[in-house]
């Protein structure tokens, strides 16, 4: 009896030994069959599941299977689907082609969006094409029309250098206009000129900049080269670099999370994406941060009182128990964010409500106006503001970066999970810790270098001249690493130029004075800011010379700046861009790629390969 049970025992533990494991880990990396690159934001499924992930910035992927796992799907708009069985492979590269003919399927009928065929980009999980059942679900989500709302941008002209030697805007952080633009040309859709603020774009990429050595929190980088798009004008690169300060050293934290839960909230790409959104920011949370939650819809309501970063798990379930439904009390819902943020203010600390919504408040203090005058109020007692959209169809941009431009804040457009974590986690000392206020520009030409300029971008940023001494104007933030690029282009003196036609003066002759005829500079900038606590600003002045460099002995930030800028031009079919094509932009855009640590360059190289079937010049 003994020997035949040891004997079953034995039998059972070998048996066990011969069992396959119940998972196994899958790990590859996704190119480009075209050129070779790395392509991030893929979607790699498990076939006939939900369980998949998307490439990184490297384009590397890892996914955990079932051992009885057979085929994995890869899927993006603008590629060919590929199928690849997995056998008993642990390790699975690919290289994917280019599908135009894909991109056609998404269309745009009597403004109605619907999706046909195509791969989910507004989940954090993977998900092949979608069942009819999805699309027809998809398509009653989507407004009836679509209502979306972009203030207009006039675009800078030129001015001439001897009449108006002054040019002064204020920074701009911001980087939503990119994500927004990356989401019509992902849809197959040219998007609006009024979308395209070529500030924004710019700015929506790190450079190479040095950090700052001195007392200031920011270093100052300037460069000036051949205009790629008009070879007979100059180019003017002016790059500013904020202190990178470690997550253990920055100030403790009091935010509120103002949520909107309204109806319009309930699409995939709206609520569940903004709730996945603010679980990777509270993963970033010190146990000396606090967070509130405050939603409105009909009413507004404190769903979470403040609570400490160290208790996650009680704010994550706060958020997975959020439900859409209700109208928008937009203003309500602010001046409740508002009010709590004041009852946990934290002297020296950061202070902030971040506002995530479609922007689309109709109930309550909606108009820009009262908005403004409230926030601003708000600004100067020390609580800012930070917008993050979501959603399409009827989404309110022109509202959504009004509201952070008045708030102190930065506006991001969170499309995809990929870019909540690219905001939220990756720069998150830019996005939440301000180290300089009110940062303004001014710039003064040499007329005796410089025929006539003009401000590429920052539309909505001007200021009169007049501002830039001004202490009560308000300007933009730099936050913690953050970096901010702005580009002048130049007529020299001597080009004729088709953009140069000024009259003479009939009642003056002002001359250029000896001094300038002498000096090398071409212009000098200055700068204004204030440090987060203070009122009064203080001056920068930086001079630059033109050593006449050719454009391919530039830096890779230079050149890189040029090429998102003239992309941006060509979106918005500028009268300066003359015939700048897209191939040159990828040509010059290739050529300036550089480390790309987080892949976003790769991934804007993409995306420029991918408006071959928009008809873009």
């Amino acid at each position: 009896m003994n020997k035949s049970f040891l004997l079953l025992i034995a039998l059972l533990i070998l048996s066990f030994g011969f069992i396959a494991p119940e998972e196994r880990t899958i790990t590859g990396k996704v190119t480009s069959a075209d050129d070779g690159s790395l392509l991030p934001g893929v979607n790699v499924v498990l076939k006939g599941t939900s369980k998949g992930t998307v490439t990184d910035g490297q384009g590397n992927y890892v996914l955990a299977i079932p051992a009885q796992g057979k085929i994995l799907v890869f899927s993006f708009i603008g590629l060919k689907t590929q199928e690849v069985a997995i056998g008993t492979k642990n390790r699975i590269d690919i290289a994917m082609q280019m599908d135009v003919s894909q991109l056609s399927e998404v269309v745009v009928e009597k403004r109605k969006i619907s999706i046909r065929g195509v791969a989910s980009l507004f989940h954090g999980e993977a998900k092949t094409a979608p069942s009819k059942a999805y699309q027809d679900q998809y398509e009653m989500a989507q407004p009836q029309y679509n209502t979306e709302e972009y203030n207009g941008i006039n675009e800078n002209i030129f001015h001439d250098a001897f009449k108006n030697p002054l040019s002064t805007f204020s920074i701009d952080v911001d980087a939503a206009s990119y994500s927004n633009v990356r989401r019509f040309i992902q849809l197959g859709q040219r998007p609006p000129k009024d979308a395209v603020r070529i500030e924004e774009m710019i700015n929506y990429f790190d450079y190479d900049y040095a950090q700052p050595k001195g007392e200031d929190p920011f270093s100052i980088n300037t460069e000036i080269s051949t205009a790629p798009w008009n070879p007979k004008h100059k180019l003017v690169h002016i790059g500013l670099q904020g202190k990178n300060i470690a997550k253990d050293k920055l100030p403790p934290s009091n935010l509120v999370f103002l949520i909107d839960v309204s109806g319009s909230m309930s699409d995939e790409n709206k609520l569940p994406l903004l709730k996945s959104s603010f679980k990777l920011l509270v993963e970033q949370l010190r146990a000396q941060d606090r967070v509130a939650i405050v939603v409105y819809a009909g009413a507004a309501g404190l769903v979470l009182p403040s609570t400490s970063g160290a208790e996650k798990k009680k704010i994550i379930e706060s958020l997975e128990n959020l439900q859409a439904g209700g109208s928008t009390a937009g203003g309500a819902g602010i001046q409740l964010a508002y009010a709590i943020a004041k009852e946990n203010f934290k002297v020296g600390g950061n202070n902030r409500v971040i506002l995530a919504t479609d922007g689309d408040f109709n109930v309550g203090e909606s108009s820009n106006g009262g908005m403004e005058r409230l926030i601003e109020e708000k600004r100067k007692e020390g609580v800012f503001l930070t917008t993050l959209g979501f959603g399409m169809g009827n989404y309110k941009d022109s509202k959504m970066e009004i509201l952070a431009d008045k708030g102190n804040g930065n506006y991001m457009y969170i499309d995809s999970i990929l870019e909540a974590q690219k905001a939220l986690v990756n720069e998150f000392g830019g996005t939440l810790f301000t180290i300089a206020k009110d940062v303004k520009l001014q710039i003064e030409f040499n007329p005796a270098k410089v025929k006539a300029y003009r401000l590429i971008g920052y539309e909505n940023r001007v200021l009169k001249s007049e501002d830039f001494n001004n202490d009560k104007k308000d300007a933009g933030e730099l936050g913690s690493g953050h970096a901010v690029t702005a580009l002048y282009e130049v007529i020299p003196v001597g080009v004729e130029s088709e953009f140069d036609k000024i009259d003479e003066l009939k009642y003056q002759n002002p001359k250029i004075e000896a001094a300038a005829n002498n000096s090398n500079e071409i212009m000098t900038v200055k700068f204004r800011y204030k440090k987060p606590d203070s009122e009064v600003s203080k001056l920068i002045v930086h001079p630059l010379l033109d050593q006449n460099l050719n454009l391919n002995e530039t830096s890779d930030n230079f050149r890189w700046s040029a090429a998102v800028a003239g992309f941006g031009m060509i979106l918005r079919e500028s009268e300066y861009v003359k015939d700048f094509s897209r191939e040159e932009v990828l040509s010059l855009a290739i050529g300036a790629k550089g480390e790309d640590k987080e892949g976003y360059r790769i991934e804007f190289i993409n995306m420029v390969k991918s408006t071959k079937a928009l008809a873009l010049k």
